[in-house]
């Protein structure tokens, strides 16, 4: 299993000053090849590939000298980004490649790492080492195994320096002994309801900053184009941004890892998010609450602790008691009580019991 891990990095002037315009070379390169591949098929119908540009990257670089300064891997990955490109829209992954313009191309790769000898040799120092870049101040704010790092990616984002280290993470095998299982159902009133009757409230990070985040666009609006008031502005609005995706981030992070820490078997809807999303009023709620991403953190963290991760289908879960019998409701009903049996509790509680019951069933089968 592939685990990315990202730290903060503090490149010197001189060190932003290279990045920056390895950027800009790796952006023009990626147009060039892409428009080699345009051309050749309009003028001789045949493809070419990634080993046919990557053989003639020495004899671009004698043609643009200035490309002898970037490491020739990054080169290399930049032809891979383009390859990539085109595999996507042959599968209908994505739409067709695109050139690039200036602010469009924000990170470079390193396919592979020195980890014996220079790259983390002083990181207990605070440094990593960049090849043809040196030794950058990094902030290791979290516990990280890099030995096993495969592959390092120095990216910008608004003004701010990240590299994203990939590691190779041994999955632990669930322990079956242990059996302590929860189901979540995840909604917008409360972000999880959990089968043992906790509800989570939804912190709405978006929606507390909407208004902020309105004032800085109107002021960006009356800029004139071009401008560099208009460019501080447009950072300004990128800052704040930012700082609702951490929040987010930063609680999904918390709640995945306490429910992971807690119970053995953590069992979820199969929620279609995508679809979900196309009812335009509640698009922009569910994507505030980040529900495919706690989803996808609850899994990779199961892997990496040893707990099973389980998701079931999400058809009429607020429409069934735990005895089974089918207690129909709207969403503007928040208390269920089932005619049949009388329990009542908490819809979304209620919900969550379902899920657990379906998903232990389901573990049994097996």
């Amino acid at each position: 299993m592939q685990l990315t891990y990202s730290f903060r990095v503090y490149p010197t002037t001189a060190q932003e000053n290279k990045l920056l315009d390895w950027l800009d070379l790796c952006r023009r390169l990626y147009n060039i090849a892409l428009k080699e591949r345009q051309t050749v098929w309009k003028k001789e119908q045949r493809t070419i590939g990634y080993n046919d540009q990557q053989n003639n990257l020495p004899a671009f670089k004698k043609v643009h000298p200035e490309y002898k300064a970037v490491h020739s891997q990054v080169l290399q990955d930049v032809l891979r980004r383009v390859d990539t490109a085109y595999q996507n829209f042959f599968s209908r992954r994505a739409g067709y490649p695109r050139f690039k313009g200036r602010g469009d191309y924000s990170s470079i790769t390193y396919p592979q790492v020195d980890t014996v000898n220079r790259t983390f040799s002083r990181l207990e120092e605070g440094f990593i080492y960049l090849s043809k870049i040196g030794y950058v101040k990094i902030r290791i704010h979290r516990e990280a195994d890099l030995s096993t790092a495969r592959r390092i990616n120095v990216k910008i984002k608004n003004s701010q320096w990240y590299v994203n280290i990939t590691c190779e993470v041994r999955e632990r095998n669930p322990n079956l002994l242990l059996q302590k299982s929860i189901g979540i159902d995840m909604g917008l009133s409360s972000f999880v309801a959990t089968s043992d009757g906790q509800l989570i409230d939804n912190p709405r990070h978006l929606k507390k900053k909407e208004k902020h985040l309105k004032r800085i666009q109107r002021q960006l609006s009356r800029k004139q184009k071009g401008s560099k008031n208009r460019l501080k502005a447009k950072n300004k609005l990128s800052k704040a941004h930012l700082k609702v995706a951490n929040q987010r981030k930063d609680f999904l992070h918390k709640t995945s890892n306490t429910l992971v820490q807690q119970y053995n078997i953590i069992i979820a809807e199969d929620l279609q998010v995508k679809n979900m999303t196309k009812n335009h009023c509640l698009a922009k709620s569910i994507h505030d609450a980040g529900w495919s991403r706690f989803l996808s953190y609850l899994e990779y963290k199961a892997k990496k602790h040893g707990k099973r991760f389980i998701q079931v289908p999400s058809n009429n879960t607020s429409q069934l008691c735990i005895c089974g019998a089918d207690v129909p409701k709207d969403l503007s009903v928040r208390v269920h009580t089932c005619p049949k049996c009388g329990y009542t509790d908490n819809r979304d509680v209620v919900s969550a019991k379902v899920i657990e019951s379906r998903g232990l069933r389901l573990l049994s089968a097996a």
